[in-house]
């Protein structure tokens, strides 16, 4: 399994600078890495790093709490798209859904779409914070509002990617929408299961560790 080319390499901690994240984007391109993961802010800088390379840049959006407006969510998805970005992760509003205000959840995730058209959208659900119900009720908007991707996890909450929610995310999003597993996935054995279970890209730190196991 060429399991490098499901990996979205991340690094989105507060403290990352721009040293760190050009060692990120060599690393990308040294491993052959799907995608860099990264905060809108260093867009320009990825690119520079990563030009005339098959790696995309996915940035994310409302980062991490999701709780902002839809026009600021869009902005910063026009914003992203405008300074090269190929994907946009976005993070949903969790006390909407939570609240059943689920009309806001769909048209904000159908705005961010429209706004970037054929650019990939993932949709970030925090299942750690949701009731399976919910997870099952915000997918099912996600695959409305025409999103590319579900994923698990900012990595920021109190858990990131589980199995079963894997699983139950593949039953609302057949093969209509793609998964994103992310937040937690630290070895090659879990990643493929992932894989395995219906995820068709895992956003990780662990990247390296993931790919230069495969020998062992």
């Amino acid at each position: 399994m060429q399991l490098n080319q499901y990996i979205d390499h991340t690094l989105l901690k507060s403290t990352a600078t721009p040293a760190n994240i050009e060692k990120l984007c060599k690393e990308a391109l040294e491993h052959r890495f799907y995608a860099v993961c990264l905060s809108s802010s260093y867009i320009k800088l990825a690119k520079s790093v990563l030009e005339n390379s098959n790696v995309k840049i996915a940035a994310v959006i409302g980062f991490p709490l999701g709780a902002m407006t839809t026009a600021a969510k869009v902005f910063e998805a026009k914003d992203a798209i405008a300074l090269g970005a190929d994907e946009i992760d976005m993070v949903i509003n969790i006390g909407m859904l939570k609240a059943e205000k689920i009309d806001h959840i769909e048209n904000e995730i159908a705005e961010i779409k429209k706004a970037i058209g054929s650019k990939v959208l993932k949709v970030i659900i925090e299942t750690c914070f949701l009731t399976n119900a919910e997870k099952k009720t915000v997918c099912r908007a996600a695959l409305n509002a025409k999103a590319d991707f579900v994923k698990t996890s900012t990595g920021f909450g109190t858990g990131g990617a589980t199995f079963d929610d894997v699983k139950l995310m593949k039953e609302i999003a057949g093969d209509k929408m793609q998964i994103k597993a992310s937040g937690g996935i630290k070895d090659r054995e879990t990643a493929i299961k992932y894989i395995e279970l219906g995820a068709s890209r895992l956003g990780t730190s662990s990247g390296i560790k993931l790919v230069t196991s495969e020998e062992n």
